[in-house]
């Protein structure tokens, strides 16, 4: 042991938890060549190879299984620990980094971010977009935003936000020139603007009135992986698009965008933080979970007009 340092082992479960070491160096904050450097030491003070690597790829050998499995819960019991220590000094630090769909990044955390960290001056915030489920312990997350479907039962979560809801949209120009469905169904003999995950998946649109669940399936005009096209593309008049109403709120004020089917699209809860339970979060993220709840508080107090910002 007296060969090895914490950085050593730290850098060995960054690469072989991303299986990446360009993502590794970034979340250790050092340079690619130097974790490399790193691991290659580590293996021959060993004197075993932990990883086979190939210009796209990296895999654990039997040796690096069997080290990842020992040393990972190791180096999260002593992350903890020094998290707790420097609680002991009363004002949070550290790093905190969540893993959110750019939806909620966008309209819900985008707005908390200047004053969180205003409040906050010792914490560093990493905010990671990602459409996919990801598993935020194996992917070093201090917690994860997603919608209430998608929570698993053992972590603790906590709402982020007001209800929202979905809307469907089109420019003026386009109903003007092709009218505007009446039924979800009536979307089918229209150009639509589609959402492609990263996953690769294409949901259906989905609505919902009185109880009556009606599932679409549009003809794509465009398909977009890339929130920006989609949102462009709805203004210069490619077709109708189904997206967050935050979106496009503007554009609806201003008229530049018809809102359609509103009587389809029920308003849902928004999303959630959540993380795992634990006896004692890390002081970062307990300051984070503070400010959310008074931060709803505000936020339901301006929605009664009863105070100012």
């Amino acid at each position: 042991m007296k060969d090895f340092d914490l950085r050593d082992l730290d850098a060995f479960v960054a690469v072989a938890r991303t299986r990446n070491f360009r993502r590794a160096a970034l979340e250790s904050r050092v340079s690619v060549s130097s974790l490399s450097q790193r691991l290659r030491d580590m293996e021959e003070r060993l004197g075993v190879r932990l990883m086979n690597r190939t210009t796209r790829s990296v895999a654990l050998t039997e040796a690096g299984e069997l080290l990842l499995a020992r040393v990972a819960p190791a180096m999260s019991d002593v992350g903890e620990a020094l998290d707790q220590v420097r609680g002991l000094r009363g004002v949070p630090s550290g790093r905190l980094r969540i893993n959110a769909p750019p939806p909620a990044i966008d309209l819900v955390l985008a707005p908390m971010v200047a004053p969180f960290l205003a409040k906050y001056p010792q914490i560093e915030l990493e905010i990671v977009g990602e459409s996919s489920f990801v598993d935020i312990v194996a992917g070093g997350f201090d917690a994860g935003v997603r919608y209430g479907e998608h929570l698993a039962q053992d972590m603790i979560a906590v709402s982020l936000g007001a209800p929202q809801r979905y809307a469907v949209v089109a420019s003026k120009e386009y109903v003007a020139r092709h009218g505007a469905p009446k039924q979800p169904k009536d979307l089918l003999d229209h150009a639509c603007i589609r959402t492609r995950f990263g996953s690769g998946a294409m949901l259906d649109w989905e609505f919902e009135k009185a109880g009556r669940v009606v599932v679409v399936s549009p003809p794509a005009k465009l398909v977009a992986t890339y929130l920006g096209l989609a949102l462009r593309a709805v203004h210069d008049g490619i077709g109708f698009w189904l997206t967050f109403e935050g979106y496009v709120r503007f554009g609806i004020k201003s008229g530049a965008l018809v809102s359609v089917l509103d009587d389809w699209c029920a308003p849902f809860p928004g999303p959630f933080l959540y993380y795992p339970s634990r006896r004692q979060p890390p002081p970062a993220l307990g300051a984070f979970v503070s400010f959310v709840a008074e931060w709803r508080k505000r936020e339901r107090r301006k929605g009664r007009g009863n105070s100012p910002a």
